[in-house]
Formats: C-alpha cells, sequence, structure tokens
C-alpha cells in the first residue's frame, strides 16, 4: 500500500515538472501563422470552391455522383440517403452536401429529379432532403462513370476509395457553369448550350475555328461583344424579354440569368418609387412561364418604358465571367475555348483508353475462345485422365496446346491452363463447334472495328460527339437569344419625376423652388444648362437648389450630342463697343465649368438670345440709340445668313453703334433640313449614326411604314426610342403615300392564296391595322413595296396525279391597286404547294419629262435578294453626274 502511495506521489511530481517546464518554454509563432495560412488558402482553392479541369466539377459534387453511383439500381433515391451516403467520403456537414445536390439537379443535366426541387426563376427553394428523391440520368451514366479509366484515392478517413476526377466525356465543366469564392480567388464560368458544346467540339477536332457564347435556362437576351472568352476583363449584358401587350401594358416573358422574379418585381417598384418609371400595378402571374404583367400609368410610352426598365431595373443587369480552373493542382486564369479544348482532348484520350481496353478484351476472349476449342475437339481433356498428380496435368495439357502456341497473341500461362480444367464436363458434352465458330467470328469482327476505331481515333471521336447529340440533343436548343444591345441613355427615358424651377434675378435653380418660377417638367438625373445676362453659360447637376449667377435669361434641360439645337445670340462687346451675332451648337461640356460665349472683354452682355430647338432661324429688328450717328437707326436681321459655328467663336458684326433694343421681328423656319435616318436590324432601333440601313430624310411630318409578318401595318413617327423586332418585321421603309404595297396571303376560310395591291389610306399614327382577313389560319405569306415584284409558285399535283409546271407571276399585273380592306384576287387556280421569291423584273429606262420635274430622271430597280427588306428605288440624273453616296441611298 504504502509502495503504491509512494508511485503515485512521484508520478504527480513528474506532471508538475512538466507543466513548469511547459510554462517557461517559449514557441515562435511567426512561421506558424504563415504556414497555416498557405495551408489553410489551398485547401480552400482545391477542395472546395474551384472546380478541376478533368471533370469540370468541385470535389463535394464528385462525391456526390459517386455516391449516386454505388446506390445506383435504376430507381429513385431519397436525396437525405444520399446526403449520408456522401458524408462517408465529404468531411464536411450535410447542409453543404444538400445544396450541392439541390444545385446540381437544378441544372436538369445529370440528375433525374422527383418531388419540388424549388425553381430558378421564382427564387423558390427546394423541398427538405427527406421528401424528395433523384437518380443519375442516362446521360450522367453513359458520360461521367467509367471504373476502368478512373483513378483512385482514399476518402478522409481512409475507409473506403474515391475518385481523384472522373472520366467525363464531355465538357461538362462549360455546360453547367461554375461560381466559387476561395481565399485570395474566384470563379465564375457561365454555363453554355449543350448543342453549342457538342458541335464546338466536333469543330476543334476537325481544326476549325470556334467561338462559344453563354446559355441561360431562364432566357432572355444577351449582349456578348465584350464576352472576351469568359476570361476577367470581360463582361456581358443581359436582358429581360419584354413585349408590348397592348399600348397600357407590358408583358415580361423571360427575366435575366441569377435573377428571380421576386427580385426583378422588387426592382420594378423600387425604381416606381423613386420616380425613374413611372407605372401603375405590377401582376405576378408566373406559373409553368415566366409572366409578369407591367401596367403603364396613363400617357406613358411603352417603347420609352421599355428603355426606362433597362436602364433602371434588374430587366438588364451586367455579369463579369472570371474563369479560374484547378490544372495540375494550380488554379489557372483560362479562356472558355481553352477550357473546351482540354475537354475535347481529354475525350479523345479517355475514347483511346476504353477501346485499348476493350481491344484487349476482346483478345483475350478470342485467346480463351481458341483454347477452350482446341482443349475439346482434340480431346486434351481425355488424356489427363492417367495423371497421377495435379502437375502432371498441368503438363500433359500444355503438352497439348504445344503444336498451336505459334496462333496466339502471347505465351499461354498457368492462369490460362487452370481456366481450361474448370470447364465442366456438362459444357465438354453439349460443345457446339459451329456455334463456337460464329462467337469467335463476331468477335473477330468487333476486333477489326475496335482496331479500326483506335487508327482513327479523330472520326471515331466525332461519331461520339454526333451521338450524344442525337440522343441527348433534343429540347436543349439555345434559349437565350445572343443579339447586340443599343446603348439607353438614361437621361432620356427617366420619368419626369421633378420640376425645374428658377429665381431669375438671385441665380438659383432647382427643383426646390417651388415659389419661383416653374420652367419645365425633367428627372431628378438631368443636367441643366444655363445662360446668363453677362454672356456665361454653366452645364450642372439638377439639385434640390443650386447656385448657377445672377441674371439668369435661360434655362433648361441639357441633352449632350444633340446637334439639332441651335442657339441664336447677340452680344455687346465690352471693349469695342460693337455688338456681334453668332449661332452655334452645344452637344458636350464639362459639368460646372463656365463658358464664356462673348470675346471675353469686361462689360460684355447679351443683348438677345433664342435656343431653338431644330435649328431655326428667325429675323430680327435691330433699333439703335437716338444719339447714334448712324443713318439708319432700325434694321432688319435673317439669322438664316448666318453661318452656325462653335460656341467660341467671336461671331460676326451686326453693328458697330450703339443698339437700344432687339425685337423678333418674324419666327423662323428651320435651316438644318430634315434627319437622316439608319434603321439598325440586329438591335432593332433607329439610329442617326449610320448604322444599318438608310431609311431616308425625313422632315417633322413624315412617317415610317412597318408591315407585320402577322398581316397588320402601322405607320409610326422617327423617334429614336421605337423599338422595332427584327423578327416580327416584313418591311420598315420611310411611308411615301404614292406607293403601293403588295401582299400574298392565304385566306383561312376559303383556304386560297390572294394577291393584293393597296396604298395606305389611314392617317392614324402608332395604330395597326389588319390588311388580312381575320379568319382562323390566315397568314401572310409576301409582302412588299417593290413596283414590279414576282414570285415563283409550285403546284400540288391534280386529280389524275399529274404534276404542273411552275409558274412565274408578276404581281403587279396580277391584281389592281384597291382598298386597304380588299380581298384581293385568287392567286391561281391550282393548289400552291410553295411560294418563292424572286428578283424584280427590271424596267426598260423610261426618261419622263414633265412640266412638275425640275430634271430628268432614269428609274432603276434593284432585284429583290430579301423579301423582308425590300430595296428602295435609286434615282440617277440623267447627266450621270452623282455628288455623294448618300444621294444615292447607299449609305
Amino acid at each position: 500500500m504504502e509502495l503504491e502511495n509512494q508511485q503515485e506521489n512521484q508520478e504527480e511530481k513528474i506532471v508538475q515538472s512538466d507543466k513548469e517546464e511547459a510554462l517557461h518554454t517559449q514557441v515562435a509563432v511567426a512561421g506558424l501563422y504563415e504556414n497555416w495560412f498557405l495551408e489553410y488558402a489551398s485547401y480552400v482553392i482545391l477542395e472546395r470552391a474551384v472546380p478541376a479541369v478533368e471533370d469540370g466539377l468541385k470535389p463535394v459534387q464528385r462525391r456526390i455522383l459517386h455516391a449516386l453511383n454505388e446506390m445506383d439500381d435504376g430507381r429513385f433515391n431519397k436525396v437525405a440517403n444520399v446526403i449520408g451516403q456522401t458524408m462517408q467520403y465529404h468531411p464536411h456537414g450535410d447542409a453543404s452536401i444538400n445544396e450541392a445536390l439541390v444545385n446540381m439537379g437544378q441544372k436538369d443535366l445529370l440528375f433525374d429529379c422527383q418531388g419540388n426541387w424549388g425553381d430558378i426563376r421564382t427564387g423558390d427553394s427546394a423541398a427538405a432532403a427527406r421528401y424528395i428523391e433523384v437518380r443519375l440520368s442516362k446521360f450522367a451514366q453513359e458520360v461521367v462513370f467509367n471504373p476502368q479509366t478512373t483513378e483512385w484515392q482514399l476518402s478522409y478517413d481512409g475507409r473506403k476509395k474515391e475518385p481523384i476526377t472522373l472520366p467525363v466525356k464531355f465538357p461538362l465543366l462549360l455546360a453547367q457553369g461554375v461560381e466559387g469564392i476561395a481565399v485570395g480567388l474566384a470563379t465564375k464560368i457561365l454555363p453554355h448550350n449543350f448543342c453549342e458544346l457538342i458541335q464546338a467540339s466536333i469543330d476543334i477536332l476537325q481544326h476549325k475555328p470556334v467561338e462559344i457564347f453563354p446559355d441561360f435556362a431562364t432566357g432572355g437576351f444577351i449582349d456578348v461583344s465584350n464576352y472576351n472568352d469568359g476570361q476577367r476583363g470581360g463582361k456581358i449584358r443581359v436582358r429581360a424579354k419584354i413585349e408590348e401587350f397592348d399600348k397600357k401594358t407590358l408583358v415580361i416573358k423571360d427575366i435575366p440569368f441569377s435573377t428571380t422574379t421576386t427580385s426583378l418585381i422588387e426592382s420594378i417598384i423600387k425604381a416606381n418609387d423613386a420616380g425613374k418609371i413611372k407605372i401603375k400595378k405590377v401582376i405576378d402571374n408566373t406559373a409553368r412561364d415566366v409572366e409578369i404583367q407591367v401596367q403603364l400609368a396613363p400617357g406613358t410610352s411603352p417603347d420609352v418604358t421599355i428603355d426606362a426598365l433597362y436602364a433602371f431595373t434588374d430587366c438588364e443587369i451586367s455579369i463579369s465571367p472570371n474563369a479560374c480552373v484547378i490544372i495540375g493542382d494550380k488554379p489557372h486564369f483560362v479562356g472558355v475555348s481553352k477550357i473546351l479544348q482540354v475537354c475535347t482532348e481529354q475525350t479523345v484520350e479517355l475514347l483511346r483508353q476504353e477501346l485499348t481496353i476493350r481491344k484487349a478484351e476482346l483478345m483475350e476472349k478470342l485467346l480463351f475462345s481458341s483454347l477452350e476449342k482446341i482443349f475439346i475437339e482434340n480431346r486434351i481433356y481425355r488424356k489427363i485422365e492417367a495423371c497421377e498428380t495435379f502437375e502432371e496435368v498441368l503438363e500433359t495439357v500444355d503438352k497439348g496446346l504445344k503444336p498451336y502456341r505459334k496462333q496466339f497473341y502471347r505465351a499461354i500461362v498457368e492462369d490460362d491452363l487452370l481456366r481450361l480444367l474448370e470447364i465442366r464436363i456438362k459444357r465438354i458434352s453439349k460443345y457446339d463447334a459451329f456455334k463456337a465458330d460464329d462467337l469467335m467470328r463476331r468477335l473477330e469482327e468487333e476486333l477489326k472495328e475496335v482496331e479500326d476505331n483506335l487508327a482513327h481515333i479523330i472520326r471515331y471521336s466525332i461519331d461520339y460527339f454526333k451521338n450524344l447529340l442525337k440522343k441527348y440533343g433534343k429540347g436543349r436548343e439555345r434559349k437565350t437569344e445572343i443579339r447586340n444591345f443599343n446603348t439607353i441613355t438614361a437621361t432620356v427615358v427617366a420619368a419626369a419625376n421633378q420640376k425645374l424651377y428658377v429665381d431669375r434675378e438671385n441665380g438659383f435653380i432647382g427643383y426646390g423652388l417651388k415659389k419661383n418660377e416653374y420652367v419645365m417638367d425633367c428627372s431628378d438625373i438631368d443636367d441643366i444648362i444655363v445662360f446668363r445676362k453677362d454672356g456665361k453659360c454653366v452645364v450642372t447637376k439638377i439639385q434640390d437648389k443650386v447656385f448657377v449667377g445672377k441674371d439668369i435669361i435661360y434655362c433648361s434641360v441639357f441633352k449632350k450630342n444633340d446637334d439639332r439645337k441651335v442657339y441664336n445670340l447677340v452680344y455687346f462687346d465690352g471693349k469695342s463697343g460693337a455688338s456681334y451675332m453668332k449661332r452655334f451648337k452645344i452637344t458636350a461640356v464639362t459639368r460646372d465649368r463656365v463658358y464664356d460665349l462673348t470675346a471675353g472683354n469686361p462689360k460684355s452682355k447679351i443683348l438677345y438670345f433664342t435656343a431653338n430647338d431644330n435649328g431655326e432661324a428667325e429675323v430680327i429688328q435691330v433699333n439703335l440709340t437716338a444719339t447714334s450717328t448712324a443713318r439708319v437707326k432700325q434694321f432688319e436681321y435673317d439669322f438664316k445668313q448666318l453661318l452656325i459655328k462653335g460656341r467660341d467663336s467671336m461671331g460676326n458684326l451686326l453693328t458697330k453703334y450703339p443698339v437700344r433694343k432687339i425685337t423678333l421681328k418674324t419666327a423662323g423656319v428651320s435651316t438644318l433640313g430634315g434627319v437622316d435616318i439608319w434603321y439598325d436590324p440586329t438591335v432593332g432601333r433607329l439610329n442617326r449614326d449610320e448604322h444599318g440601313r438608310y431609311l431616308g430624310n425625313f422632315e417633322a411630318k413624315d412617317t415610317i411604314l412597318v408591315i407585320y409578318n402577322d398581316g397588320q401595318y402601322e405607320l409610326t413617327n422617327f423617334e429614336l426610342t421605337n423599338r422595332y423586332e427584327p423578327k416580327d418585321i416584313v418591311v420598315l421603309a420611310k411611308f411615301i403615300p404614292e406607293n403601293a404595297i403588295t401582299a400574298v396571303y392565304f385566306d383561312g376560310a376559303s383556304k386560297q392564296y390572294y394577291v393584293k395591291r393597296f396604298r395606305i389610306e389611314t392617317t392614324t399614327v402608332d395604330k395597326k391595322f389588319l390588311f388580312i382577313t381575320d379568319e382562323k389560319g390566315s397568314k401572310l405569306h409576301y409582302a412588299s413595296i417593290d413596283v414590279y415584284p414576282r414570285i415563283e409558285l409550285s403546284f400540288k399535283k391534280d386529280e389524275r396525279g399529274a404534276a404542273l409546271e411552275k409558274e412565274v407571276i408578276s404581281l403587279d399585273e396580277a391584281a389592281e391597286v384597291r382598298g386597304w380592306k380588299a380581298l384581293g384576287t385568287k392567286l391561281s387556280p391550282h393548289k400552291v404547294q410553295g411560294i418563292k421569291v424572286l428578283e424584280s423584273k427590271i424596267i426598260e429606262a423610261e426618261q419622263t419629262n414633265t412640266e412638275e420635274s425640275e430634271a430628268n430622271a432614269i428609274i432603276v430597280k434593284i432585284p429583290v435578294k430579301q423579301p423582308l427588306t425590300p430595296p428602295e428605288e435609286i434615282a440617277f440624273p440623267e447627266s450621270g453626274e452623282v455628288s455623294t453616296g448618300e444621294q444615292l441611298g447607299l449609305f
């Protein structure tokens, strides 16, 4: 007992001594923090956030797929069970596994899902894991797994094996997309279209250039002009699909990627509350398809509101890709084209490995079939009856096979002999030599096919990709439409949610000066241009109240790059005493910088000023002082005689005598002429920047004729905010009342084709008129403003089964010009099978001499190559002299 107590006391002393020694020991931690942080950062990058380029999967995704493959029996599995199975390989909690699994299921590629898996469009979350089920899709089973070509490693606890990477024979990373944030590093690869990826892989194998762009399950529109191959520094713009239901209602059909209907509606309401847009109500009718109705406030333009929704709400968002993947255990920033090339090359290599393995299997089967045939047909099994030991048996069998060894592709080993000895007597007794030969023949044919595929591995890989496209490509067509977006100027489309007031005497402007003079409606993001009596001009941001200088003579909303607005000005020069006049534009300025519009001398001041929205030039009356020495003390001047110059120009001398007053004599007219308008079908907008097809020079009274493919026409103004969807339009041109419209349509009631020619008789703008019958099945097949259109008809066989010859019809001769409501003339008595648009009929040059014509002209028709965009008439002067291409309508 005493001995035990002594031992315990001795142990306590040793423990106490160790504790004291530990307290006095100093440990350097400077290096520990550095190493620990690097290890942590590397772990997060390699094991959690960034996918491997080989299979395009993060570790958690790879482990989920491996667990599902182990559980796969063709039936659905509870997601909770899958999570539990995955936790054998994944050293983190079940929440991260559940989130990753649901995310993969919502992409509808690798999983067959059952139950409520949520909705990426509405943002609704999936049901609890115990209520939803999952299994591998046929595509995943074919593309992702192959134990023979998989490299394995031990799981985190060493109890099981898991794949290092899965042998994925498809660019899965680009199809699914990925997003991850690690320590000091992030990755964002956008999803791409399934069919386009396969076709791009085929193009790579055929040494063709490839270019791939994102595609989203939410649809919408995408501008990829700055995609930069998915690398850092690139950017895409994604827009919702907004349609005009009627003049009072807009409908949002598709939403941008990474948004939900809830977040989109919230952004619209927020913009409305801020006064950026004017809407009455937002209704969410989303069910199987997205449908958000936006009801407009009275007097609100649908086209302007669509632009405002893109400018101020989540109907348009920008996404910056950042493609980063793990290559060789290190993160690399690469483009999506490079990732696709790596995935394609890896697919070729995996297919080569599979063929090599299959070749070895076939050769082994052929070898054993040959051994079996020799063993049975030569009755070698009978020779072993006299053997007393097993070694003698092996030696006897080996000796019986010796004459045939040259036929075998490898040496016969003991394992081959053992397999022969394991053949049962029942099999030997029922051995059929004919069936054995047939089997060997089929094995040889397959072996030749495999060897041929190995010799032509690129051809085999292309066929593999084509087979994938054929089996799984249906229903996976592109959902996001690629188009170029126009640049929306926020100040142009912003709703007028404020009122501009001015205190001229004290020099204040703003929307808070409600007791002072009202100027105009504006928005809270507008810039205001101010002219003062001392000849100074300044542009400043509108505020509640801002000082801009005393004696304000003019203020208004400033429109940048407005080359139609012209300012007419007369100022007194304080140095010379003379008065100068000038016409100028202000298209661009530096905000809050003061510009001097006079010669810059002290005591200079403005005597007369007008701002003209369309370059008008008025006539003024100038009255000199009574004491001036001029003989004529009152005279008139027309600003039209003055050239438009820059704002810094000194101007022309009006008079060197003192001026008493200047008054307006006669209101002026525009000196700028009409506006040249172009239509850019890539964005569906009008412009004045010479983009797209030239429509013509437009005066204020002119309109645009639009013919839609549903059989309606419409006259619109030429505001640059108008929207024209290219896919809905048959004809878009400057409206000329004298021109006749030719249309061919199918009447749903009579089941006949009609041709009609008519002139526009209506004058209402922004209202559609149906010029074909409104019967069910009626459809417009062709429309043109061409003068001499032609088509070719092909017919169905007649009642006797005889084929009818094709007929060419000049439509200008087939029907007379009547009213737009007329039914038209039957196109043909036969049953029409097809309509082909031909080139326009060429009319010999006709020389016209009329008293009304100022010059003779020759009208030359350009053949119609695309009926949707008919050519315009080009007038060549008789002398053949043309000064510019613009006169020809060529640009």
